[in-house]
């Protein structure tokens, strides 16, 4: 039986037989049907296959319309089904949708209205935040901006239709709905593709698109024949919006907030927040059943609980309206009457759907109304991971005579299933088939049951499923060296100086730039020094990152060399310390894992999402460590929820198999839940034992799982540091792996060292302290870095200010609005049921629940567990949640004293939020009356500054500038970071790890060529200054032609075909190599000659020389070489510049210097 066939044997059911009748015949308008959450689904699939009616399901939460929406379309193809999203904001916030959201729902009005390619959709499914929500009427009119390869555009047209469409102007595109023009190249990131495209102009006709990955600005090698960029905006700023905007501006008693808006509305900027104006700028409003064809169906999904939501968003919109169209915590009266756009009654809402003719049917779970229509069901009890019983049940429903069917999520679920049923002889007796069903059930009517596989592993809470793609590998991100003036730097050879600007200068008639840097005077009371450091130089030059203000250097003063000379002698003592570490490790023999086996596979082929491309290099690198003899050290770096865990599954799983065992080590006990509950649904079905060892089991589990690891039978452990106690004895322990290592101390560490002699180890964490970072940067450990987010997530909000009851609550309200919880962090134990009563009166609607390390360990672990269960809407604690709680409801974070914390707690808190797909809100509150200290107000800007994902390896580094570093074996040398700033210090540890390694480097020379070529990146070709500086840096760390490359491919894709002073620049790359391969340190003009030096030449490259160059001579004192300088003819001749001179000069260092 297939997909096909168990759709039409639903239909078959008498009861679901006469609603597809009554739907065909369009008789019944309302009606209420009772049956289980389970047979919905396919009950709906049925619907609209056999009666030919479009359907609209409205469910109470996102959630439940995510889910359904997965289902239906694993029932009926893609296309068919459209998801339609509600704005992730209120109505009247001062914050717009995101843009992702608005493209996904204007596709969809598209669709419906006619406008796109693909059919209207047979169901659309919503939640019922979307249902009340009034939108600006006619969006699906809304005509994107598409662009067809061969079609002729005007560059400047295109780059005005895209601000038409709510696209923002930037100079590197980053994210959704931004575009950024270079000469005939557009980027434009469209809000509902995966990677911004590049338009390709040749003239003015659009040449190719491609797209290209974020991270490294590189496209891809597939083209598009097309390019579709939806608005970014349901509000779109047209001619008579902006008279209107301006017509309101100029109004008496306009709040002055609210002016700026108009006023900057019209002026025509897409202002943040400016649907919240919509009622005040359009003609009207009109809600989603306005839009959908006359013949559907509304189906609504437990109406009890859809009613219950729907008063809730009633009640928040109209207080958030009431507070002020602007945001809850700022006061002030509202002339302009925007009470158009809250959100409206359920009632309105089904009167306006009636009125035009459209059904209304209820599904719920329970009768209400006698009359109601009765589908004889029942939803399977889940067997949570009991296989045998499972078994046994499928056994019996095939023996009574059922037809029964197994739903697998995953291709590889349904071969596993095949394997299990052949193997208890059940083979053939039930049809197994792929769909995405969440429970199964029982249905009389037509004799049916269906087993699913989330019966089998009977996970509450379960994962979110979205649709993830691959997001592109990244070659090398990209860092704007982002130079401000003022910042200050550090030069190789002259010190600590201060950026002053960045400067074109003509040098022998040939433009360069050059960037400026002021040192300290020499003389006293006369300005400082400036060195003019050319581009090609730009290697030398690194950012400052130390203590709070250095003192600048004399230019080439003997200060700074005595200091390098003191950081490199110390640093020379610490790497001698971490070789002895490093060669012990190698030294000692560890087990050598065999290669993977198919059930490795099928484990991998289970896994719900798609891999990011950093992931799968871990999981290779990682396997590959435990393949070879020397045990491995690893330490896994990635941000909160980067998909650290699956890792880990996947190495453990590699471990069992090989027969030994694997202790997992979490600093707390919710989290041995957590990854206990993980383990064991990833490996339903496998023969592998997880057992949990932490103070939430009794003594008799206890006993057990400790005797289980002592004589084999158990296979993982997961638990805290009770690990370590002598109680504890493993039979063969072949791999252990420590999550957020950043919580352990040094101790626990040592007592890890005695278990790990010979034993694999797998570090994980998210924010490394700055000791791990450094042994991982000098390659004492490997290190893998995953540093691509999975792709739907978004960057957390965060407000960092004093703290206010009114915010507290409009934030709490907010998150409740949508189906959220809150994290109240209050970190003093004896005052914090006093806090939490203050919640409790701010917001009485709201559940309230408390948690602090010194509860007592059963009552602690209900209120996680409640709390991770959704039993409770806020949790006011002390920083107990900081590690690694996985909580995808929890979406605001508040913290009260935000001043007291340090930096990586305060990034760890902030990774509890933003990890579904809603957008996270952190608030960093502290006391209004008490004035901050000057590190906490660093440490708040440093978090406001750094909201992105992957945040975590830039706070890492800036925690070390706030802290110094502190020694990676003891304190001695915090100081000399600060004397020679951090980049340079990595750089002279890495130099020393290499030179004890034997693998001496000697430092490099400075190299000086100062010719007349015309060798630079003009402003017209790449046009802002943080990417000009960008590019020159790159091109100064080349040391190999095929980085030079690489280099050159990047600029041809970024920017279009290279101009003359760029290929130049390429030129004197190349010869730059030459020279410093043949140990020429500088090539100057010198009046009529050339002079090339260190130059020592044998005798016989002498006579060589004479014959070449008649007129040149040696110095050979200094060790120079002189050449007469080239010109375009003997008499009266221009001397030759550019490219060919160059040319010259090449060929002059290749016969006299290349052996």
């Amino acid at each position: 039986m297939d997909r096909a066939g168990l759709l039409e044997l639903v239909a078959s059911e008498p009861v679901v037989s006469k609603l597809i009748e009554a739907a065909r015949a369009d008789s019944e308008p309302t009606l209420d049907v009772t049956c289980p959450g389970a047979l919905r689904p396919l009950v709906a699939a049925a619907l609209t296959e056999q009666s030919d009616t479009p359907l609209l399901v409205v469910t109470s939460t996102y959630r439940e319309a995510e889910s359904a929406r997965d289902t239906l379309r694993s029932l009926l193809g893609t296309d068919a089904v459209a998801y339609y999203p509600a704005w992730e904001t209120l109505p009247h916030e001062r914050l717009s949708p995101r843009s992702d959201t608005v493209g996904r729902r204007l596709a969809v009005l598209r669709r419906l209205a006619g406008n796109s390619e693909l059919a209207p959709p047979r169901i659309i499914v919503a939640p019922v935040r979307a249902v009340l929500q009034p939108q600006v009427a006619g969006l699906g009119a809304l005509t994107p901006v598409t662009v067809t390869v061969g079609e002729d555009r005007d560059v400047d047209d295109l780059a005005v239709a895209l601000v038409d469409a709510a696209y923002v102007r930037v100079d590197l595109v980053e994210r959704r709905g931004e575009f950024a023009v270079r000469g005939g190249i557009i980027d434009v990131f469209p809000p509902t593709l995966e990677h911004p495209v590049r338009i390709d102009f040749f003239g003015d006709t659009v040449e190719e698109i491609r797209p290209f990955s974020v991270a490294d600005q590189r496209s891809h090698d597939e083209t598009l024949d097309q390019v579709t960029a939806d608005p970014c905006r349901e509000m779109l700023l047209t001619d008579a919006v902006r008279e209107r905007a301006a017509a309101h501006a100029a109004r008496q008693g306009v709040p002055d907030q609210m002016r700026e808006l108009f006023t900057r509305i019209a002026e025509g900027h897409a202002v943040d927040g400016m649907e919240a104006l919509a009622p005040a700028l359009v003609d009207r409003l009109e809600l989603l059943v306005d839009v959908l064809p006359e013949d559907t169906t509304v189906v609504v999904s437990d109406p009890e609980k859809v009613r219950a939501r729907a008063l809730e968003l009633h009640a928040t919109s109209q207080e958030f309206l009431a507070a002020s169209w602007s945001a809850a915590a700022e006061g002030g009266k509202a002339p302009i009457d925007l009470a158009a756009s809250a959100y409206r009654q359920l009632a309105d809402v089904r009167a306006a759907a009636l009125g035009r003719g459209l059904a209304w049917w209820t599904f719920s779970a329970f009768a209400e109304d006698p009359e109601s229509r009765h589908i004889v069901a029942e939803e399977n009890e889940p067997f949570r991971g009991d296989l045998e019983a499972a078994i046994a049940a499928i056994g019996e429903a095939v023996a009574s005579g059922f037809e029964v069917v197994l739903v697998a999520d995953a291709t590889g679920r349904a071969q596993r299933l095949g394997e299990v049923l052949a193997e208890h002889d059940l083979a053939g007796r039930a049809s197994i088939i792929v769909a995405d069903l969440p429970r199964g059930f029982r249905l009389d009517g037509v004799n049916l049951r269906v087993f699913t596989s989330g019966d089998l592993a009977g996970v509450k809470g379960g994962a979110d499923k979205a649709e993830r793609k691959m997001p592109a590998r990244r070659k090398n991100a990209i860092d704007p060296l982002e130079l401000k003036a003022g910042d200050f730097v550090v030069h190789d050879a002259h010190g600590v100086g201060k950026y002053i600007e960045m400067v074109t200068r003509e040098v022998h008639g040939a433009t360069r730039e050059y960037l400026v840097i002021e040192y300290a005077p020499s003389k006293r009371g006369h300005p400082g020094d400036r060195l003019f450091v050319p581009m090609d130089a730009l290697d030398q030059v690194t950012r400052y990152v130390g203590g709070e203000a250095p003192s600048l250097d004399r230019m080439g003063g003997a200060d700074w060399t005595k200091r390098k000379a003191r950081a490199r002698k110390a640093v020379r003592e610490i790497a001698a310390e971490l070789i002895k570490l490093y060669a012990a490790r190698q030294a000692s023999q560890g087990h050598a894992f065999g290669p993977d086996s198919p059930w490795q596979r099928e484990l991998e082929d289970n896994f719900a999402y798609v891999e990011t491309p950093d992931q799968m290099a871990a999981v290779i690198e990682v396997k590959r460590d435990m393949e070879q003899v020397v045990p491995m050290d690893r330490l896994v770096c990635g941000d909160v929820g980067y998909g650290k865990t699956e890792i880990a599954v996947r190495a453990a799983f590699k471990a069992v198999m090989d027969g030994k065992q694997v202790a997992i080590l979490v600093p707390t006990t919710l989290l041995v839940q957590q990854h206990y509950a993980t383990f064991a649904s990833r490996y339903a079905g496998f023969p592998v034992t997880v057992a949990a060892l932490s103070r939430f089991q009794s003594p008799a589990e206890s006993r057990k799982a400790i005797e289980g690891i002592a004589d084999g039978t158990v296979d993982i452990v997961v638990g805290t540091h009770r690990l370590f106690s002598n109680e504890v004895q493993f039979k063969d322990l072949g791999l252990v792996i420590i999550d957020e290592e950043q919580r352990f101390g040094v101790d626990h560490k040592e007592a890890l060292k005695k278990l790990r002699l010979n034993v694999d180890v797998l570090a994980m964490s998210a924010t490394p302290i700055p000791r791990t970072l450094e042994m991982a940067i000098t390659g004492i450990r490997e290190m893998s870095v995953i540093a691509t987010p999975p792709e739907e997530r978004h960057p957390v909000l965060t407000f960092a200010g004093p703290s206010d009851d009114n915010q507290v609550r409009a934030a709490i309200r907010r998150e409740l609005a949508r189906e959220g919880q809150v994290f109240y962090i209050h970190n003093r134990v004896g005052t914090i049921e006093k806090a939490a009563a203050h919640i409790r009166d701010l917001v009485p609607e709201a559940r309230v629940a408390v948690a602090h390390g010194q509860m007592n360990e059963t009552t602690l672990e209900k209120v996680m567990v409640d709390f991770w269960e959704r039993e409770a809407d806020v949790l006011v604690c002390t920083t107990i949640v900081e590690a690694g709680l996985d909580i995808s409801s929890a979406n605001t974070l508040i913290i009260e004293r935000a001043d007291l914390l340090g930096l990586s707690q305060l990034h760890q808190l902030r990774g509890r939020v933003g990890r579904g797909r809603e957008r996270g809100y952190a608030y960093f509150l502290y006391p209004p009356d008490k004035p901050l200290t000057d590190t906490a107000h660093d440490r708040l800007a440093t978090m406001a500054a750094h909201t992105d994902l992957g945040a975590g390896m830039a706070i890492a580094m800036k925690d070390l500038e706030i802290r110094g570093a502190g020694n990676l074996l003891g304190e001695e040398q915090s100081g000399h970071i600060a004397d020679v700033g951090f980049d340079l210090y990595i750089r002279l540890v890495g130099e020393a790890v290499a030179d004890f390694r034997g693998e001496a480097s000697e430092p490099e020379p400075e190299m000086k060529i100062e010719l007349s070529v015309d060798a630079h990146l003009p402003t017209d070709y790449v046009e802002s200054e943080r990417l000009r500086l960008e590019m020159y840096k790159r091109l100064a760390s080349v040391r190999e032609e095929s980085e030079l490359d690489a280099v050159r491919a990047e600029l041809l894709d970024r920017y279009g075909p290279l101009p003359e002073p760029v290929e130049n620049l390429f030129k004197v790359t190349r010869f730059r190599m030459l020279c410093r391969s043949v140990g020429i340190t500088e090539v100057l003009s010198a009046g009529t000659m050339i002079r090339f030096a260190p130059a020592v030449l044998p005798d016989s490259r002498d006579m060589r020389r004479a014959r070449m160059y008649p007129g040149s001579r040696v110095n050979k004192q200094t060790a120079q070489l002189f050449l007469p300088r080239p010109m375009t003819r003997p008499v009266a001749g221009q001397p030759v510049k550019d490219g060919e001179l160059l040319e010259w000069a090449t060929q002059a260092v290749t016969a006299l210097f290349v052996p």
